[in-house]
């Protein structure tokens, strides 16, 4: 990588470089460059890029000054997921000059409530949590309680709770599931499984109470559905196990709580010889970065990630500026996207 450097401004060919890549004359950059009038505030945000993009400092007077920290407490990395909706929550946290703390809980690692201790220590000004222990309907959220009465505002993604007085973003899991059982039903499956992740977590009790009403709107009752759900872990080795066990079942099709776990419930099919699709269809859950190029390329249903993250950063601006009147849950539509996992039953 090349040492970033300041920009002479009566380096000539410095000015011509900036001015070619923001698209600009050279009497402009030099005009935002000495922090001059005259230049209207999207060229200015233009230069700025083009300054960031070949690698140059901006100068000092130039650069802005953060509205302070906001600490973004997510799970592990190693689902493409969180760092995709981390990413929107930073871009859009950025664009209304706050500078964002990511922390990540790893096995072993550090818990929620210590990253919440450290970042309370280091003065942030709010908090967003992804799908931590407010989702988790075993946990003590009484902690959320004692944060909010430290001052510390926060929003929630990821998993609804009543017992806490904060707002909440989530994707719609009931009619995700209902998508994913009518995309299957509609190519002639009638033995359809669901793997996902523990039963105490709310996203994973919504995703169940989706798939169980869908599967009644088809005839079966509820102890017919309930012996399709299989309960996991989100990860591939976890969707190979539940896999496994709803292909003993005779499962002709799989809904599964996460993209990962869906790769491992490929993988369960393939171990016994069957070919997906031609012999197992499986959905996914999230559509996170890259499943487009998985073989085959992985039918899921698409989180809503880019809404998600930019209305949990507006309702946490609402909460730092004590306006609670609109403190509720988010809900947002996924989105059902259809590519080669998924095909039709084979017949007996």
């Amino acid at each position: 990588m090349g040492r970033l450097v300041t920009v002479p401004q009566q380096s000539g060919a410095r000015l011509a470089d900036i001015a070619v890549q923001a698209g600009v004359s050279e009497a402009t950059v030099s005009r935002v460059l000495n922090g001059k009038a005259g230049v209207s505030a999207a060229t200015r945000q233009t230069v700025l890029a083009a300054l960031d993009v070949l690698g140059y400092d901006r100068p000092v007077k130039l650069r802005q000054r953060s509205a302070g920290l906001i600490g973004l407490i997510t799970p592990e990395l190693s689902n493409p997921i969180f760092p995709a909706l981390a990413q929107v929550i930073e871009q859009v946290l950025t664009r209304y000059g706050y500078t964002p703390v990511l922390c990540t809980q790893t096995p072993g690692g550090s818990t929620e409530d210590e990253l919440v201790e450290t970042l309370v220590d280091r003065g942030v000004t709010g908090i967003v949590f992804v799908s931590g222990l407010h989702a988790d309907t075993t946990a003590d959220h009484e902690r959320y309680a004692r944060l909010a009465g430290r001052g510390v505002p926060y929003v929630l993604i990821d998993g609804y709770s009543d017992r806490i007085d904060a707002p909440f973003v989530s994707p719609d899991d009931g009619a995700a599931m209902r998508m994913a059982v009518q995309h299957l039903v509609e190519l002639g499956h009638e033995r359809i499984g669901l793997a996902l992740g523990p039963a105490r977590f709310v996203p994973v009790a919504r995703k169940v109470e989706g798939f169980t009403a869908a599967l009644a709107e088809r005839g079966l009752d509820a102890t017919a559905a309930a012996e399709f759900v299989q309960h996991s872990l989100f990860t591939v080795e976890g969707g190979q196990a539940a896999g496994n066990v709803l292909l003993d079942k005779g499962c002709t099709a799989i809904v599964c709580g996460s993209d990962l776990m869906a790769f491992g419930a490929i993988r369960a099919a393939r171990g016994r010889g069957l070919t997906v699709p031609g012999d197992v269809s499986v959905v996914g859950f999230d559509d996170s970065p890259l499943i487009a190029f998985a073989d085959p390329p992985l039918t899921t249903i698409r989180k809503p990630v880019e809404a998600m993250g930019t209305a949990a950063v507006d309702a946490l601006l609402e909460e730092i500026n004590r306006n609670s009147v609109h403190r509720a849950e988010f809900v947002f539509q996924p989105e059902l996207v259809v590519r080669g996992s998924t095909g039709a039953a084979a017949r007996s």
